[in-house]
């Protein structure tokens, strides 16, 4: 199966939380038909990506990114690189690479646990372009590096992640389940 037929799947199976998730899900299926390379960061308009939102294992903390080029805090995520073999694995790889904790996929959220699309403003040699935002829920264990910190879940963050922190704890992060 190609990686546009498993993204398509995918999103087709995922159940959404609100109106807001549902119009971003529809919009990514369209997208990934008429977008080229729908997973590469070279398209110019929009591109999928994947992020982590990472909580500890009591499900009361999540570990959030201060990102230098946003001057925000977010969930740890980015493009997905050709060697990522699926969006989980791209989800796992930024999540670690950004907080240096060691992560994994929480046992029991929907995979992906969130869709969002969200813009990216323009920069130098960089146009304004659209992330298609796949997320999943990621247990985290250990202190994060410089630039990640724990925060208590719905503390911090943008809208975005307070969205995220408002469906972990409506879902229930204890990764036992």
């Amino acid at each position: 199966m190609t990686r546009r037929a498993v993204l398509v799947q995918l999103l087709q199976q995922h159940i959404t939380f609100d109106e807001r998730e549902e119009a971003d899900r529809c919009a990514m299926l369209r997208l990934v038909h008429e977008l080229a390379d729908p997973l590469s960061r070279e398209e110019p308009s929009a591109h999928f990506t994947a992020s982590a939102f990472v909580v500890d294992e009591a499900g009361a903390y999540t570990c959030l990114v201060e990102h230098a080029k946003l001057a925000r805090l977010l969930q740890p995520g980015g493009h997905v690189e050709p060697s990522d073999i699926s969006l989980e694995a791209a989800a796992l790889r930024e999540a670690h690479e950004e907080t240096t904790l060691e992560v994994e996929l929480h046992p029991t959220a929907p995979r992906p646990f969130d869709l969002d699309i969200h813009e990216i403003p323009p920069r130098p040699g960089e146009p304004a372009h659209f992330h298609l935002d796949v997320r999943y829920l990621v247990v985290g264990r250990g202190v994060p590096c410089a630039g990640a910190a724990w925060y208590e879940i719905g503390a911090a963050g943008d809208e975005s992640v307070g969205r995220l922190a408002s469906k972990a704890l409506s879902f229930g992060t204890r990764s036992g389940g």
